[in-house]
């Protein structure tokens, strides 16, 4: 187990203690990267690269994709192919399935509309053409999102803060997260912040174990931000390329607790006023709506900046994706599709619409 960062038994922890702190510290020793030196932005590029021409992960993909295609993709097909005249009753029809398959409401007249205008100008008069545009307005869904990662100032940390309620498996994320930061030679430390669960701290710890990073801790119920401060100031002491700092389970319902969140996005401005760098908000596929409930309240909170989806592989509920994507102006960053290292994907509209609506 890897320990940096102060053992505290007293709850002189606060952000009284932590505003102080950083207010009697200078400016840290820089480090000797270059500041850009992969990080998230070059995890995500890498592993979009090795993405495409692997025809053995697009199959992966597939397979985890299947149950959503079999609802959407079938419906679909089913409802346009055969299909003498495309009219109103038939966006009717391609209503009521959309939202069924928890599109949602917002994206789906999004899309109807749209097609709409595209019949209205003889643009999908029949029924190849009419899939060609369904699937050409799923994919402006999906692709409108697409900020890029912000990068550290050179010698400084990038901050990743991962939120997220319990068991969508931000911890499994952030594992496998670090694998790959660590595949485009980044260094990583780690900042076990959610100490409301002692299981918490010692899931993370097992995670630093595991792929050889620090992880800064301290004793179950100190204060969240005060670990993350510490975790900061260690890792920029030490010239360390990504920092990725837990956050509790909340549950986005909790007041209390999402005030919490935000003393410590505001807390870590005392180190550094550009983090964290990224929000990644981590969700799970197989719940539905209550994903997109549950990214709406996390966004009012601490601003998103990513959002990772998990658990695609388990659920026919992966339409939620196009409501979240239509919602909130955050791009997907990465999808789950299964246990091991590199079924965290970076996501690609393209990819995925290919797996999902290929035959």
């Amino acid at each position: 187990m890897f320990g940096f960062g102060r053992q505290k038994s007293s709850p002189a922890s606060e952000e009284a203690d932590a505003e102080a702190s950083a207010s009697g510290r200078g400016e840290r020793v820089q480090s000797s990267n270059d500041g850009q030196k992969g990080r998230l932005a070059g995890a995500i590029a890498r592993a979009a690269k090795q993405d495409k021409p692997s025809s053995r992960m697009f199959s992966r993909l597939k397979e985890a994709v299947a149950r959503t295609s079999a609802v959407l993709n079938a419906d679909i097909n089913d409802l346009v192919v055969g299909r003498s005249e495309i009219d109103e009753d038939l966006l009717e029809e391609l209503e009521i399935m959309l939202v069924s398959t928890d599109v949602g409401v917002p994206a789906t007249r999004r899309i109807i509309r749209s097609l709409k205008y595209s019949i209205d100008r003889h643009q999908a008069s029949d029924a190849d053409a009419f899939l060609v545009a369904i699937r050409k307005e799923l994919h402006a869904l999906l692709a409108r999102n697409n900020q890029p990662v912000r990068q550290a100032a050179p010698g400084r940390p990038q901050v990743i803060l991962m939120v997220g309620v319990n068991g969508v498996g931000k911890t499994t994320t952030i594992g496998k997260l670090t694998k790959q930061l660590q595949a485009e030679g980044n260094s990583v430390m780690l900042a076990a912040g959610d100490t409301f669960r002692a299981a918490a701290v010692e899931q993370l710890q097992v995670w630093g174990e595991r792929t050889d990073v620090p992880v800064v801790a301290q004793q179950m119920g100190a204060d969240p931000a005060s670990v993350i401060f510490d975790a900061l100031e260690t890792a920029t002491a030490n010239g360390v390329d990504v920092l990725i700092a837990d956050t509790a389970g909340r549950l986005h319902t909790k007041a209390n607790l999402m005030e919490e969140l935000k003393k410590v996005a505001r807390v870590m401005k005392k180190l550094d006023p550009d983090a964290p760098h990224e929000v990644m908000l981590v969700v799970d596929a197989t719940t539905g709506q209550n994903a997109l409930h549950q990214a709406e309240q996390f966004h009012q909170a601490v601003p998103l900046t990513g959002i990772t989806m998990t658990k695609l592989d388990g659920t026919a509920k992966g339409g939620i994706l196009f409501a979240i994507s239509e919602a909130l102006d955050v791009p997907i960053r990465f999808i789950g599709i299964g246990e091991q290292v590199e079924d965290l994907r970076h996501f690609d509209p393209d990819e995925f619409l290919s797996a999902l609506l290929g035959p």
